[in-house]
């Protein structure tokens, strides 16, 4: 459906509010309109930042768990909050009792030891909430860093079912924003929320200590900051959540468009994609506006009433003071106290929005730890010993969904050295047996056997670090051109990186980069050619030295020049190696051993190029309608 943009706006104000990032007026009925278009793009419940239980026992265990490796510092910053709540409830005190006892009494040595007290307490109170801030930030980092940690290494054991179904951005965000909400936590929340409780229950006592008559005239507003805080709790939730789901959309649009400026410019699409961020940008203003707009009504409301409550101690209070019913000295304590007491209510009412998140943000990320990859090492699995290479698929199949068959009595059998090519339509099956080999899935029914071992019954990591795989997608890693080729094989030296360069044909473009094998390839090769990158993935194939070898469509990206520059680089890289095949170019079909050919997940025909061309069957039809027309070029 097209996206219709009105405008009805003063052109210099366009240019001049634009220019300075600020958006502009609009009309209700575009604000509407705008709305729903962003609302289309709202993501799942699962991914909304969704509050739940206000108190979660089982997440709050959970978090203690990691907590527990840092508990001395958190006990000692738990003191410390302790020590400086109690300085901060103290110093009223010693003001009201510096007044009664040194300035009305006439005493200059009571006020000097009052004052010097009042100081030392202030000093001890900034010493100790210095030291208890710098603990908790050491341990909230530190929580963070084993939480990062615990997720990174837990999503690498998860199985390639689990990511095909878990996107990127859903997945940083669990990384990012879900730890950082933890961190935000654990530095500030956890003792802040006990400093607050803690001085709420310390000054409250102190007040009727000093004066019941008093401490029940200042409470006589609660019910007015009881009805606000309501109002305010329940709407600020809504309006945060509004908050972060623009600006997670603002972000995924950003990375998004950044990641597609190629494909951006080619088709001059930046105009749509200006008014389409014009709208993200717009709804997250519009959010942050309302969210703004309650807390300047909750804060200055809580300020009013705390005023409401002075006014009123000042005004009794001070009838009191003139009756000789109180001193000085405790009225200016109690009037200190009164002014202190709405403090911790405001510390409250910001953290109640943080403990909130934190419980939904644990519960993911503990959800996301939970996760049980689909695909295990067996518990009698045993380490696969160095292969010849022989391969064996006996009656396999398997299914992604119950209903959906992809491989149906598949049997394959392949020497070592032997090179198997396998062609057929998109859809075919062809990715699948591969995947099956690697153990990326599990056959659900018959056995992939290597040199005789069930692939079920040994170790994942034994079984792939006798693999090679080559993908159609190379991707590189941020790094120079020698990391790339040594990441599967992390202790070659830089002659070996160089052999394996030279074996497949990329020594000599590698030598003419500014920095040869030091050269920075980029984000995911961006300075490299497609082609390049290619050659750069064989010679990391090379190095790492497989005894089988899966080369998936590794060459349709490759120009035909260089195909040819690459073809003896080939023939190096899979001499001697069982190797599997999936590819569009004859150069590396019509000199295989065998060449299968797979249809709705069948094998339909089986032999060496000349014996099908030969049967006139299926690969006859595909050679003649589609490759002979090209001769040795793409299809």
């Amino acid at each position: 459906m097209p996206m219709i943009y009105t405008n009805q706006r003063n052109s210099h104000h366009i240019s001049l509010r634009e220019s300075l990032g600020v958006p502009t007026p609009e009309t209700k009925a575009a604000q509407q309109q705008r709305e729903a278009r962003i609302q289309v793009l709202m993501p799942d419940q699962e991914d909304d930042d969704v509050f739940g239980k206000i108190y979660d026992n089982r997440l709050v265990s959970r978090l203690a768990g990691f907590l527990a490796p840092y508990k001395r510092r958190t006990i000692i910053a738990v003191i410390f909050m302790i020590i400086s709540s109690l300085m901060s409830v103290a110093s009223p005190w010693i003001i009201g009792q510096a007044i009664d006892q040194g300035i009305t009494a006439g005493d200059a040595d009571a006020l000097r030891w009052w004052t010097m007290l009042f100081l030392a307490a202030a000093l001890v109170e900034w010493l100790t909430n210095r030291y208890r801030i710098g603990l908790m930030a050491y341990v909230g980092t530190q929580v963070v860093a084993d939480v990062r940690s615990a997720l990174f290494r837990h999503l690498h054991h998860l199985t390639l079912t689990f990511h095909n179904n878990f996107s990127v951005g859903r997945m940083m965000s669990r990384l990012i924003g879900d730890v950082g909400v933890l961190q935000e936590f654990i530095t500030w929340t956890i003792t802040g929320l006990a400093r607050a409780i803690f001085l709420l229950a310390g000054i409250a006592i102190a007040m009727f200590t000093l004066s019941w008559q008093l401490s029940l005239i200042a409470l006589a507003v609660m019910p007015l900051m009881i009805l606000l805080t309501n109002f305010w709790r329940l709407r600020v939730r809504d309006a945060y959540r509004a908050t972060r789901l623009r600006l997670s959309l603002i972000n995924g649009y950003l990375n998004e468009s950044i990641s597609g400026i190629r494909v951006t410019q080619s088709f001059t699409r930046e105009q749509v994609n200006y008014h389409h961020f014009d709208d993200l940008n717009r709804s997250f203003f519009d959010a942050n506006v309302g969210a703004a707009r309650l807390t300047a009504l909750f804060f200055p409301g809580v300020d009013f009433i705390g005023s409401l409550a002075t006014a009123l101690v000042v005004g009794v209070g001070g009838w009191l003071v003139l009756g000789d019913a109180l001193t000085a000295g405790v009225l200016v304590a109690f009037v200190l106290y009164v002014e202190r007491f709405f403090d911790p209510i405001r510390d409250l009412a910001q953290r109640y929005n943080t403990f909130q998140a934190t419980m939904a943000a644990s519960e993911r990320l503990f959800a996301l730890l939970d996760t049980e990859p689909d695909l295990r090492d067996a518990p009698d699995a045993v380490v696969l010993p160095p292969i010849a290479g022989q391969v064996r698929f006996e009656h396999v199949s398997f299914h992604y969904k119950d209903s959906e068959p992809v491989l149906r009595d598949v049997s394959l059998h392949a020497q070592p050295g032997q090179r198997i090519a396998l062609v057929g339509e998109t859809g075919a099956g062809k990715s699948t047996v591969i995947r099956l080999l690697a153990r990326f899935f599990d056959v659900t029914g018959g056995a992939v056997l290597i040199d005789g071992y069930d692939v079920r019954a040994v170790t994942q990591a034994s079984l792939r670090s006798q693999l090679g795989i080559v993908l159609q997608d190379t991707f590189l890693f941020a790094g120079s051109v020698a990391d790339n080729i040594r990441y599967g094989r992390l202790g070659a030296s830089d002659e070996q990186v160089m052999d394996a360069a030279r074996a497949v044909g990329a020594h000599l473009f590698i030598e003419r980069m500014p920095e040869s094998y030091a050269t920075q390839v980029g984000e995911n090769g961006v300075n490299l050619s497609v082609g390049q990158r290619q050659l750069v993935s064989f010679a990391r194939a090379l190095l790492a030295d497989p005894r089988i070898l899966i080369l998936d469509e590794a060459t349709s990206s490759v120009d035909t020049t260089t195909e040819k520059l690459i073809e003896q680089g080939l023939d190096v890289l899979m001499r001697g190696r069982t190797s599997f095949v999936i590819a569009h170019r004859l150069s590396t079909i019509v000199d295989a051993d065998q060449i299968v050919v797979m249809d709705h997940g069948e094998i339909v025909e089986q032999g060496t190029h000349s014996e099908l061309l030969a049967q006139r069957g299926r690969y006859y039809k595909l050679y003649t309608m589609q490759w002979a027309q090209v001769g040795l070029g793409a299809v």
